[in-house]
């Protein structure tokens, strides 16, 4: 057995308590965050560019799939999906610009699938009905406008799946931020370990000197 081996195995109390103190403060610190669920929905969307192979047609709408998920972070969009629902809670959000900013830009994550024009919307709320009322909001706003932020020929959006909520939060990612917590924990145990063998070692050779 090598010496790293058998460091590891004198020592591997000390690995185990620094990786389930790792794992400790990867659950707690997931709880300084607010709970949060969330609402996915999905749109297609089309453009008509003529008589064009499959495989330009689909660039095409996924190039505008990608304007639009940048789209939806700003505070314009921010304020058309306000105004196209009312049950919308505002203080959510404040009436701090910046604060506002950062907000809207947590509550909503956009993503294109790649190599269509899908385009998958999730929100994230503390109040999972807020959060189904913003993804509703946000597609209304895209079926019926989408069109004004985009350049280039006509495109057509359509909702290919209603809104689903979460059962459970799923933000923070208690789970992932546990095994982060674990893993990190347990690489410092291992460093730990490490500089106490050596420190060990060399009070010996001074001792032996």
């Amino acid at each position: 057995m090598s010496r790293y081996s058998t460091t590891l195995a004198n020592f591997w109390h000390s690995i185990v308590l620094f990786a389930a103190l790792g794992l400790f403060l990867g659950v707690v610190l997931s709880f300084l965050r607010p709970l949060e669920y969330s609402s996915t929905t999905r749109l297609l969307i089309l453009q008509q560019i003529g008589a064009v192979d499959a495989y330009t047609a689909s660039r095409a709408a996924e190039r505008v799939a990608d304007d639009l998920a940048n789209i939806i972070y700003t505070t314009t969009f921010y304020g058309k999906v306000i105004s196209a629902s009312s049950n919308i809670d505002q203080e959510y959000f404040g009436d701090n610009e910046h604060r506002l900013r950062k907000k809207w830009g947590r509550t909503v994550d956009a993503t294109v699938a790649r190599g269509t024009g899908l385009l998958e919307i999730n929100v994230y709320h503390t109040d999972v009905e807020q959060a189904e009322l913003i993804a509703r909001a946000v597609t209304a706003v895209l079926v019926s406008e989408g069109w004004t932020f985009t350049s280039g020929g006509s495109i057509s959006i359509q909702q290919v799946d209603d809104p689903l909520n979460s059962r459970w939060p799923m933000r923070p990612n208690i789970p992932v931020n546990a095994f982060t917590g674990f893993f990190l924990g347990g690489l410092a145990g291992i460093g730990y370990v490490f500089l106490k063998a050596d420190r060990i070692r060399r009070r010996h050779q001074l001792l032996h000197e």
